[in-house]
């Protein structure tokens, strides 16, 4: 599979060095400053674009968003016009007039929006529970290290949000993506409930997702580390744009 990725940061750069191993070729890549990243081009072999129109004209199957709520937002409607779209900047769903428009782009042109897991699990739990209505409770508590959460110095763990998915992701946009991938999935952001710890005793990120219903109760726990090139990113975000990748092309899919 051809793939064009909108980004070229860690994750876009991750995508880069992996794609020999998996059954995705990286063809395209649109960026903002084209100079920046001429390097990137000539040791991956990929064309870059500027122009959004040009790069959706460019020969490859998918879009792979890698770069931001921003750009999600700024190029997810024009681009499943032209192509099946991959979004890991799932935050941009909480804005309802997008998510609507995109979804009727996709369906007009007969096209796939794919919305990886990203740095959580238990999504197929989750969906499953929702699509036979016996889904009646979700919850999703996130510990991060306190320095990425709160500015002053803490010496004991500190609630910073508790709240519903809607007001998290509006007063966290970076620190509380995920819960709108939760929120999709399940009852949506006015009634999945969010808690952020601010912990100086981690330094990795810890999440715990509950679900329950008349089905009985779900827990998942993950602790995320994060890409050795670049602490700001998720391993696991990583793996589950590539598992997703590698799902698309299967004739047999589990769980999905």
């Amino acid at each position: 599979m051809k793939i064009g990725l909108i980004g070229a940061g860690a994750l876009g750069e991750y995508l880069l060095e992996e794609q020999g191993k998996y059954g995705y070729e990286v063809v395209a890549v649109l960026v903002r400053n084209q100079e920046k990243y001429e390097g990137l081009a000539r040791a991956y072999g990929v064309e870059l674009f500027h122009d959004v129109t040009a790069f959706l004209q460019a020969d490859f199957d998918c879009v792979v968003e890698v770069a931001g709520v921003p750009a999600a937002r700024a190029y997810g409607v024009q681009a499943a016009k032209e192509k099946d779209v991959l979004i890991i900047s799932i935050g941009a769903f909480a804005d309802a007039e997008f998510a609507q428009q995109i979804e009727l782009a996709a369906k007009e042109h007969h096209h796939t929006i794919y919305l990886p897991s990203g740095a959580i699990g238990g999504l197929d739990t989750v969906q499953n529970a929702r699509d036979t209505k016996q889904l009646e409770y979700v919850m999703i508590k996130t510990r991060k290290p306190a320095n990425s959460l709160v500015d002053e110095p803490i010496t004991e763990e500190q609630v910073v949000f508790d709240g519903i998915a809607k007001d998290a992701i509006a007063l966290f946009p970076k620190n509380v993506n995920i819960s709108i991938a939760l929120s999709l999935a399940g009852l949506g952001v006015d009634e999945t409930l969010v808690r952020l710890i601010a912990d100086p005793h981690i330094q990795t990120n810890q999440h715990e997702i509950t679900v329950k219903g008349p089905f009985g109760q779900a827990i998942f726990q993950l602790t995320n580390e994060p890409l050795p090139s670049n602490p700001k990113s998720s391993y696991i975000t990583a793996m589950s744009i590539i598992g997703t990748l590698e799902r698309m092309q299967r004739t047999i899919r589990i769980g999905s």
